[in-house]
């Protein structure tokens, strides 16, 4: 899986990243001759389900969120299904309205490897969902749909003011102009006091989102002195990468949390997606997220996990902010790449 990955930058190096990720994902184009086969009826009633659950939850969620178009890019062994997107290029054919997602389904053939999972703007200039089918990239059906949702997240992100310039702003890139800093930035990984002192943040994270009210307070402070400690180990572009992922990918894995949350209380999926031979309740998805956060921040390995070791982090901090501070949605929009210094705030 490629998480989201090369292109979220989309700088001035956008067309290249473009290029480049094309050329790792792609396989050999197939036959123009060939027919693409209709969409089946278990992608169908996934993405239905996903569309369900935009719909209903996003503004809850998180405001605004539900402003940003849900292009979709559904790639199967022999073709691709775009849904969603306001633009299809020319390559595509319309395939019909579907009245399952009440949508128009446009195809061409497979360009993209079915294994694909990643946003950034595979059609047009629009940052599309590119994602393979539940079975070619390891998840269960309302695993799949929720990953969607946290790829959807990453659309609304790109959508905000000046984000690629901000990004730009964080200096990190150096003479990359592809997107790939953000893989293989050298982050002091194996550094052991730079993994003492992030494993002692991820163990007062894991502390603090259960804390009772009374012990709440001390458990924050303990969190901010755990992130300031850490950050006297690094340099001052190691924090600005940290804070970038703990802003981008750890948020969107707390939406995952959230919207499975959510999706519990919203009452039952339709009566196909019950019936999905891999289907799993949200509830059940809920309450494994939460035990797996846990797990990742009790057995935090920075050596191992390297560049991922920073999502549970941000999901453990969104979790903080979501209980401790009201405003933190909106500021968070406001001040990007700056996730641990809204605990601060007090708000």
């Amino acid at each position: 899986m490629i998480d989201g990955v090369l292109l979220k930058t989309l700088t001035s190096g956008t067309r290249a990243a473009v290029v480049l990720l094309a050329c790792y994902a792609a396989t050999a184009t197939p036959l123009l001759s060939q027919t693409p086969q209709p969409l089946g009826a278990q992608d169908r009633t996934r993405l239905a389900e996903v569309v369900r659950l935009a719909t209903r939850l996003r503004s809850r969620i998180w405001p605004g969120w539900e402003r940003t178009p849900l292009a979709i890019l559904l790639v199967t062994d022999s073709a691709e299904y775009l849904v969603g997107h306001p633009e299809p290029g020319v390559e595509f054919t319309r395939s019909g309205h579907d009245s399952i997602l009440a949508l128009d389904i446009w195809i061409r053939p497979r360009v993209f490897s079915p294994t694909l999972l990643a946003t950034f703007p595979a059609v047009g200039a629009l940052p599309t969902i590119v994602v393979g089918t539940a079975e070619r990239t390891g998840k269960s059906s309302s695993e799949w749909v929720l990953t969607l949702l946290h790829e959807h997240f990453h659309q609304w992100q790109y959508s905000l003011p000046d984000y690629y310039h901000r990004v730009g702003l964080l200096g990190l890139a150096g003479d990359d102009s592809t997107g790939m800093w953000m893989l293989n930035y050298p982050f002091p990984y194996d550094s052991v006091p730079v993994q003492l002192a992030s494993k002692r943040l991820a163990e007062t994270l894991s502390s603090a989102i259960d804390a009772t009210p009374a012990r709440r307070r001390q458990a924050l402070s303990a969190v901010t002195e755990a992130r300031a400690d850490l950050a006297a180990h690094l340099t001052s572009a190691d924090n600005r990468y940290l804070e970038f992922q703990l802003w981008q990918e750890g948020v969107a894995r707390f939406i995952e949390y959230r919207t499975a949350a959510a999706a519990a209380r919203l009452g039952e999926p339709s009566a196909g997606f019950r019936a999905l031979p891999d289907y799993e309740s949200y509830r059940s998805l809920a309450g494994r997220g939460r035990l797996n956060l846990r797990h990742e921040l009790d057995e935090f390995d920075l050596g191992q996990h390297k560049r991922t070791s920073f999502y549970p982090l941000g999901a453990a901090l969104a979790l903080l902010l979501e209980a401790n501070r009201v405003e933190w949605k909106r500021r968070y929009e406001e001040a990007p790449f700056a996730l641990t210094s809204l605990l601060w705030s007090g708000r």
